[in-house]
C-alpha cells in the first residue's frame, strides 16, 4: 500500500472546541507526532468530516453511483468519464480513466488518519472516547463504502491490520469481504453506537444515530452478501461465511433491530414533516440530516470551491447539483408579438430550481411513467425535479416587463416558459415553424409556456434536479454566481432511510415489533409524500394532505421491488441507486434497458424520435476496477498485480 500519511495532508483542518461548528484552519504539515499532541488528534478528526467533499458533492462521484441504474443515463454533454460507465456500447470502463477511483483514493487516506486518532488518542487519556468513537465511524464508513464498491480491501497499510502507518509501504494484500466487515466495519461501528452522543458536539457532528444507521445499512448488506440469491462472485475468492458463525437471517435481524432502535430514540433527529421541508436550501442542514458533507458562502476556502467559477474537478468541488441539469439558458421567446424576435428568457442563474447547467446525466423516460407516476397525491415528483422554467431576463438586466412565448401570448418574469408536462397528452405542435422555442419544444392552444410531454424527454431536454440546485444569499437582485461551487451541504445521510432499512430487513424475514412491519414503515414514509405544503411547478405555498390517499395506495404485501421503488422516489438523483441495485442484486435486471427521446441525433433539440437502449451488465461489473494508479504504485509483478486487479478488467 503506498504511504497515505502524505495524501492526509491535503485534508486536515484544526478544530476549536469554543465554537459549536467546525473551526476549520488548514494546515500545511501533518506528521506522526502531532497525532500524539490533543490538538493534533482534534486535527484529525475534523479532517475527516473535510474527506467527506472529495466524494459527496463531486459530479463524477455521483456518476458513480448514477449511471448504468434505471434512474440515469448519459446526458448530451457527457464525456467518457460518463459514458463510459454506462454500459450501453457508448464506451468501455478502463480502470485508468472511469473515475471510479474517487472512494479508493479518498477512503484510505481517511481511515490511515482514522487509525492515528484512535492509537494516539487513546495512548493519551485525556482524550474522550466519544471524540475517539468519531474517528471509529468514519474508518468504518470508509470500508464499508469501499467494500460495497470494490470487494475485498486491506486492512493492512503497511504497518499492521488497522494500524496506523507512517511509513512507505509499496506492497499490498487484499482482505476478503467477511474480514472486512468482522475486523473494521461491525466493531468500529459497535464502538462508535456505544460511545458517540445523542446530539453531536457541533453542527453536523456524528450521533448514535448516524452510528446506528450504518450499522443497520452494514448488517443488511452483508446479510444480503452472505445469502447471494443470484449467485454474483465476489473478490478476493472467499467462502460465503461469517467470521463469527452467523447466517444471514441473524444479520437481517439485527438490521431490523439496529434501525428500530434508531427509529424508536432519535434523539433530536427525525422526519421533516413534507418531502419540499427535506430538501428545499432554505431549511439545509435539518432535522432529518444524521450526515451531510458541509460547505459555506462566507469563504471559497472553507467552502471547499471557488465562489465565482468553478471548472468542477476531482477536488473539493460541490458540482454534482450541474450533472442533472439540462441547458434551459437555450429556451427562447420573443421580443415582438408579431414576428419571433429571440430573447434569452431563462437566465443561467444560481437558484435552487437552475443552477449551471452540464448536461451529464439524463433520466430515462421510465423514471417519468413508472418510478413517479402518480403526480397528484405523491409530492416527491414535485418536490426532486425542475419541471417549470420560469422567466428571469430582468435579472440579465433586459429592461422589457413583457415578453411573447408560445401562440405569441405575453409573459413576465416569473411566468412559466417552458413546461415538462406530467403526462402525454393530445394536440401538442412541436414543429417551432412560427414560435421558436429553439429547445425543440412544443406547443398547446391557448397557453403561453412551451411544453415537452414525457414521452419525449431526451438527452438534451429534460427535467433538471431541483433538490442539488444552488442556492446563494448574495444574488441581490441579479442571477447571483451560478457558474461557482455550490455552498450547500450535500446530504449524505437521512433519518428517513433508517425506514427503508428496517422495512426491507422485515422483508428479507426479519421478526418485527408491532406496528413496524414493512408496510408500516413504509407508509411512514408514503405519508408523508402525501403531504404538500409548497408546490413548485406552480410556484405556490399550498396546503394539502394526500396522505390516506398515499397509504390506501401501499400494497398489503411489501417486497423487494416495491421497497427499491420507494427508495428511487425518495432518494431520486443523490447517488444511492448503484448501491441499492447492487446490494439486493437487481441491478442487471433494473439497469438492463432504458427508453429515451433523441435517439436518432442527440445533439439535436428536434428530434423526438424515441427508442429502447439495452445495456450489457454482467455479474462481474458487481465489483468496480481497483484504480490503476494503485496498481502502478506498488512493486509487485504484473501476475501480482493482475491478481490484485477485480477480474475482467
Amino acid at each position: 500500500m503506498k504511504k497515505y500519511i502524505s495524501a492526509a495532508i491535503l485534508s486536515l483542518v484544526l478544530f476549536s472546541c469554543s465554537n459549536d461548528i467546525l473551526d476549520e484552519k488548514p494546515r500545511a504539515i501533518f506528521t506522526p507526532d502531532y497525532f500524539s499532541t490533543p490538538e493534533g488528534v482534534m486535527g484529525g478528526v475534523t479532517s475527516m468530516y473535510g474527506h467527506l467533499r472529495y466524494m459527496y458533492g463531486n459530479g463524477y462521484f455521483l456518476n458513480v453511483g448514477q449511471i448504468a441504474t434505471d434512474e440515469s443515463t448519459w446526458g448530451q454533454n457527457s464525456d467518457g468519464n460518463v459514458k463510459n460507465l454506462d454500459y450501453s456500447g457508448v464506451g468501455i470502463i478502463d480502470p485508468s480513466t472511469s473515475n471510479t477511483s474517487a472512494v479508493w483514493n479518498n477512503a484510505f487516506p481517511n481511515i490511515n488518519t482514522a487509525s492515528g486518532v484512535i492509537e494516539n488518542g487513546m495512548a493519551i487519556g485525556t482524550i474522550s472516547p466519544a471524540l475517539i468513537a468519531e474517528a471509529r465511524f468514519f474508518r468504518a464508513f470508509d470500508y464499508f463504502l469501499l467494500v460495497q464498491t470494490y470487494g475485498g480491501v486491506p486492512l493492512d497499510l503497511g504497518a499492521g491490520e488497522l494500524k496506523f502507518n507512517s511509513s512507505t509501504m509499496r506492497s499490498s494484500v487484499r482482505n476478503t469481504v467477511p474480514e472486512v466487515y468482522s475486523k473494521a466495519i461491525f466493531p468500529d461501528l459497535k464502538k462508535a453506537v456505544e460511545d458517540l452522543p445523542v446530539a453531536g458536539r457541533v453542527t453536523g457532528g456524528l450521533t448514535k444515530t448516524a452510528a446506528r444507521l450504518f450499522l443497520a445499512k452494514a448488517y443488511l448488506t452483508f446479510g444480503w452478501w452472505l445469502q447471494n440469491p443470484k449467485n454474483i462472485p465476489t473478490y478476493p475468492a472467499s467462502d460465503r461465511k461469517d467470521l463469527d458463525g452467523h447466517d444471514a437471517a441473524w444479520y437481517f435481524q439485527q438490521a431490523y433491530d439496529t434501525a428500530v432502535a434508531a427509529i424508536n430514540d432519535p434523539g433530536p433527529f427525525g422526519l421533516q414533516p413534507t418531502f419540499y421541508d427535506v430538501n428545499v436550501a432554505t431549511k439545509d442542514r435539518n432535522k432529518e440530516m444524521l450526515l451531510y458533507a458541509d460547505h459555506t458562502q462566507s469563504s471559497a476556502t472553507y467552502n471547499g470551491g471557488d465562489l465565482s467559477y468553478s471548472g468542477g474537478g476531482f477536488s473539493t468541488d460541490y458540482f454534482a447539483g450541474w450533472f442533472g441539469q439540462f441547458n434551459y439558458t437555450g429556451v427562447r421567446s420573443s421580443s415582438s408579438k408579431t414576428s419571433w424576435a429571440a430573447v434569452s428568457s431563462v437566465q443561467r442563474e444560481a437558484s435552487q430550481p437552475l443552477g449551471r447547467p452540464w448536461t451529464m446525466l439524463a433520466p430515462p423516460i421510465e423514471v417519468f411513467k413508472k418510478t413517479f407516476a402518480d403526480k397528484t397525491n405523491d409530492s416527491r415528483y414535485d418536490g426532486t425535479f425542475t419541471t417549470a422554467y420560469r422567466g428571469n431576463w430582468a435579472k440579465a438586466g433586459i429592461t422589457s416587463p413583457t415578453l411573447y412565448n408560445a401562440n405569441y401570448l405575453p409573459i413576465a418574469n416569473g411566468d412559466a416558459v417552458l413546461t415538462f408536462l406530467d403526462n402525454d397528452v393530445s394536440g401538442v405542435d412541436y414543429s417551432n415553424t412560427v414560435y421558436n422555442s429553439s429547445v425543440g419544444a412544443g406547443i398547446l392552444p391557448g397557453r403561453a409556456d412551451f411544453v415537452i410531454e414525457p414521452s419525449y424527454f431526451s438527452r438534451i431536454c429534460y427535467p433538471g434536479n431541483w433538490k442539488l440546485g444552488p442556492y446563494r444569499t448574495d444574488n441581490g437582485t441579479g442571477l447571483g454566481s451560478p457558474n461557482g461551487s455550490s455552498t450547500r451541504p450535500f446530504p449524505v445521510a437521512k433519518f428517513s432511510e433508517l425506514y427503508f432499512i428496517a422495512a426491507e430487513a422485515a422483508v428479507k424475514g426479519a421478526t418485527v415489533q408491532g406496528g413496524k412491519s414493512a408496510r408500516d414503515l413504509i407508509n411512514v414514509i408514503r405519508a408523508r409524500a402525501g403531504k404538500w405544503n409548497f408546490n413548485n411547478k406552480a410556484n405556490t405555498a399550498v396546503a394539502q394532505d394526500n396522505s390516506a390517499v398515499m397509504i390506501a395506495a401501499t400494497p398489503a404485501i411489501i417486497d423487494i421491488d416495491y421497497i427499491l421503488a420507494e427508495r428511487s422516489r425518495e432518494y431520486f438523483g443523490e447517488g444511492y441507486r448503484w448501491y441499492d441495485l447492487t446490494r439486493t442484486q437487481n441491478w442487471i435486471e433494473y439497469g438492463g434497458a432504458f427508453t429515451i427521446a433523441g435517439a436518432t441525433n442527440p445533439n439535436d433539440w428536434k428530434d423526438h424520435s424515441v427508442k429502447t437502449f439495452t445495456r450489457t451488465i454482467t455479474a462481474k461489473d458487481y465489483l468496480r476496477p481497483i484504480p490503476t494508479t494503485q496498481l502502478d504504485g506498488m512493486e509487485m509483478s504484473a501476475g501480482d498485480k493482475a491478481a490484485y486487479q477485480n477480474p475482467g478488467y
